[in-house]
């Protein structure tokens, strides 16, 4: 086996393994994010109030968020001070070369591509079932982790801090995480597409309960 060979080889192995490890959905999430770091991805960034009033509209060709860290200060057990970092409740936004810095308000980014469903209303779920073994809520909780790497059916209901809506959005394949590096973020795939949400409330249903 030649070298070259050798190397298309691994290439492909690793790629395997990746899927393996990690789940459709969650890979597509990292995909997008190594994409939006060098390239940059087309995104449409929405401000909301408490209230749900859109205050701002900003789109841009390249964007990315990032947190801004603290120093903080504790204490160990024999009193000596310990200097550490948090995350502040700051964002920069960084919109082709430009920034924002934004503290408090509600913000939604929306990849290009991805629409928020325009009639959209729900007020009541009533679950049939419960019965099956799957149905079980400790059994269910590892399953829908499981199912979550690689992409559920959901629908993503966001709203304002005071509880008005603002958006939904639904997709066949939606996968969601917590940024470890970003202050009050989530951030979700539906359907391939990215989508964050800052400082806002909202639900992710699976469709199978409507």
């Amino acid at each position: 086996m030649t070298k070259k060979i050798k190397s298309r080889f691994f290439t492909v192995l690793t790629i395997i393994l990746v899927f393996q490890l990690t789940g459709c959905a969650k890979l597509g999430s990292i995909i997008n994010d190594i994409h939006g770091s060098l390239v940059g991805n087309n995104y449409t960034i929405y401000t909301y109030d408490n209230y749900g009033s859109q205050t701002l509209k900003t789109t841009g060709k390249k964007i990315s968020i990032t947190g801004n860290k603290i120093e903080t200060t504790s204490y160990d057990s024999n009193g000596k001070a310990v200097t550490g970092y948090d995350l502040s409740s700051v964002i920069t936004i960084t919109i082709d070369g430009k920034e924002i810095e934004s503290c408090g308000d509600t913000c939604v980014f929306v990849q290009q591509g991805l629409e928020p469903e325009v009639d959209f209303s729900l007020d009541e779920i009533d679950s049939d079932r419960g019965n099956g073994i799957t149905d079980n809520a400790a059994l269910a909780r590892v399953l829908n982790q499981y199912k979550n790497d690689f992409g559920k059916s959901r629908i993503v209901v966001i709203k304002s801090q005071l509880g008005q809506p603002i958006a939904a959005f639904s997709g066949n394949d939606v996968y969601w995480e917590i940024p470890d590096d970003l202050p009050k973020m989530t951030k979700l795939m539906v359907d391939g597409k990215a989508l964050y949400i800052h400082r806002a409330n909202y639900q992710i249903i699976d469709k199978d309960l409507l």
